[in-house]
């Protein structure tokens, strides 16, 4: 397999690889088969049974549970369920987007994939819906930042042209926490940045006693073991205190908002941000082993097109536990 760019010890895949490892559709079904039952023993979505009966005679069907009688594929309870797009397509676009470090467009996945522009916005989101903020709480120490994402301000806003694009106004806050010793990161849309906002979420993902670096903003004035860096004053490192990493995610985010998407509607944002912080976080894995996790976290809330189109809180709350599925 060809090396990644940019981490040496990485390796990644090739277009001609790829396409060797998926011919056709009965492959990649095979594959992804693989990967949500690793020991080849599937199991009923609907019931979790084990008594599966495989091979049955049905055009898209092929296991039938003998416990509840139902029938189900590889795409039953994922992001993939109800999909007219073949395993083949979904295989090439975990590719697309695990490797597009700065976010793939669904303009370049529908040239890519050969489908419509409606169709890849609808499967690039669908794939967003499986990167996932679950982690342990951060050990320490760790950054806590925020940050603005939007479109850069109008000449009719009052503010002067030589600053256009800078400040709050019109624009959507971000938080994220990051682990130094394992430069793990969360982020998430929030409403505000008020102590009661940003407060309860950097204490969420962190154990009690972590050191915890932030700038000077006063909604972090009452955190515990808190160093404090003073960017009003142009001062970005003091000893340990720094956000310096966090400030790349920033930026690896923003270039990607700018450079790759361009207009990203509030509601939606927090996709995208689940995306780059899912994607910063498996940058040392292998290309195969982050399609790997991709594809084995296809379990994972579906996305009907009627509910992503349809108006919701531009601010969710974090994943919640969910139930796994039966061990073996």
């Amino acid at each position: 397999m060809a090396r990644g760019p940019g981490r040496y010890h990485r390796k990644g895949i090739t277009l001609t690889e790829l396409a060797d490892m998926f011919p056709d559709d009965a492959a990649a079904e095979a594959w992804f088969a693989k990967q949500r039952w690793p020991l080849d023993k599937p199991w009923c979505p609907h019931c979790w049974s084990m008594r599966v009966q495989t091979g049955a005679s049905h055009p898209s069907m092929p296991y039938r549970c003998r416990d509840c009688r139902k029938r189900f594929s590889v795409r039953t309870g994922t992001v993939m369920e109800r999909s007219k797009l073949g395993y083949r397509i979904w295989a090439f676009a975990l590719y697309l987007m695990t490797t597009g470090i700065k976010g793939t467009s669904s303009m370049k996945l529908s040239r890519d994939l050969g489908v419509t522009q409606k169709t890849a916005w609808h499967l690039a989101h669908r794939i967003r819906e499986m990167w996932s903020r679950d982690h342990a709480p951060f050990e320490g120490p760790v950054e806590a930042d925020e940050t603005h994402v939007g479109g850069r301000l109008q000449r009719h806003s009052g503010r002067h042209r030589g600053i256009r694009g800078r400040g709050s106004v019109g624009k959507t806050a971000v938080a994220g926490v990051l682990d130094r010793p394992t430069r793990r990161v969360v982020a998430t849309v929030v409403p505000d940045k008020k102590t009661s906002t940003l407060l309860p979420f950097v204490m969420g993902h962190i154990e009690p006693n972590a050191q915890v670096y932030t700038d000077e903003w006063w909604a972090y004035r009452s955190l515990p073991h808190h160093g404090v860096v003073r960017h009003g004053v142009g001062q970005w490192v003091d000893g340990q205190a720094h956000t310096n990493g966090l400030e790349s995610f920033w930026s690896l985010l923003k270039r990607g908002f700018h450079g790759t998407f361009h207009h990203v509607s509030p509601k939606h944002l927090d996709r995208y941000v689940r995306e780059f912080s899912g994607r910063f976080n498996w940058r040392d894995y292998d290309t195969i082993e982050q399609m790997q996790i991709m594809a084995r976290q296809m379990t994972r809330a579906r996305l009907p097109y009627e509910k992503l189109i349809e108006g919701g809180p531009a601010y969710p709350k974090l994943d919640q536990p969910r139930l796994s599925p039966p061990d073996g």
